[in-house]
């Protein structure tokens, strides 16, 4: 029996034995030497650049770049009235080349009977002149204006609308006195308009003539006839002494609140005051009537 004992014993470290020299590593350690083996992993490379990706990001920064250029470039408009001016200017000059009609006039008179191109009308047909269809036949909308539903023309385009007044002017008798005006006397152009019956408030040739001074629209005129062609009505003279009136401007004045006040003209008013710009400090002293 003893001798059995023996023998399983010997088995039993024998296995024993056979297993731990089998399992040379546990987590990297080697018992059988004592040694800690360190395995060097490469970090994985990185993918290689798509070249579509990198046209995008080159596209992205182009567009930006362009952005920031388009903001910086464009004017800082005080109202919708300036904006106007700034957008139909060009159109306003190029239909007084072609049919005599001052550029002050014109842009004057779109300003006011299109709410500065944010009337209800002009957003939904392009009609800045409120001309109404009378035989058109082109495209209409219908607008509620001296009466109820009535019919106007729509154009696709504001150019049109421009060239459609132009020839609304040209092309009726009652009009034709206007053209023997000089082209940059454009008081007697408002009046003349409204004397040939163009509109029906009384007051329309004064809020021409102050929306033109107000925002000088009187060198779209010059642009377009050059210095040597301007006669225009005659000027005052303008003259200064020590017996001249002399205003002091406040915070507030403008050249334009300043003329109204004494019956100048802004141009009148620089031209007395020998002034290069439209800027006014407060405590500036101003001739503002000559002899």
């Amino acid at each position: 029996m003893m001798k059995y004992k023996v023998v399983i014993s010997i088995v039993v470290v024998a296995l024993i034995l056979s297993a731990c020299g089998s399992k040379k590593k546990v987590n990297g350690y080697n018992k059988r030497k004592g040694e800690v083996k360190t395995e060097v992993v490469e970090p994985p490379k990185p993918p290689k650049p798509n070249p579509v990706d990198e046209v995008a990001e080159e596209t992205v920064e182009e567009i930006n770049e362009t952005e920031t250029s388009a903001k910086d470039n464009t004017p800082v408009f005080k109202d919708n009235v300036e904006r106007y001016i700034y957008n139909f200017n060009a159109i306003a000059k190029d239909e007084m080349k072609l049919y005599g009609i001052p550029a002050s006039i014109t842009l004057a008179q779109g300003v006011l009977e299109s709410n500065a191109g944010q009337g209800e009308l002009t957003l939904k047909s392009n009609n800045h002149f409120g001309i109404k269809c009378n035989g058109w036949q082109g495209e209409k909308v219908y607008h509620d204006d001296d009466a109820l539903d009535e019919c106007f023309r729509k154009y696709n385009n504001p150019k049109y609308s421009f060239r459609d007044h132009s020839l609304f002017l040209t092309d009726r008798r009652r009009y034709a006195k206007l053209f023997e005006l000089n082209k940059d006397d454009y008081e007697s152009w408002a009046y003349g308009l409204k004397s040939a019956g163009y509109a029906t408030d009384p007051k329309y040739p004064d809020k021409l003539i102050s929306i033109i001074e107000r925002y000088e629209l009187y060198k779209y005129d010059d642009e377009v006839l050059g210095n040597g062609d301007r006669k225009g009505k005659a000027q005052k003279e303008l003259k200064v002494d020590y017996t001249s009136i002399r205003y002091t401007v406040k915070k507030g004045d403008t050249l334009y609140s300043i003329s109204q006040s004494y019956d100048l003209t802004i141009e009148e008013l620089k031209k007395l005051n020998n002034l290069k710009s439209d800027n006014l400090a407060i405590g500036q002293k101003l001739y503002v009537k000559s002899l």
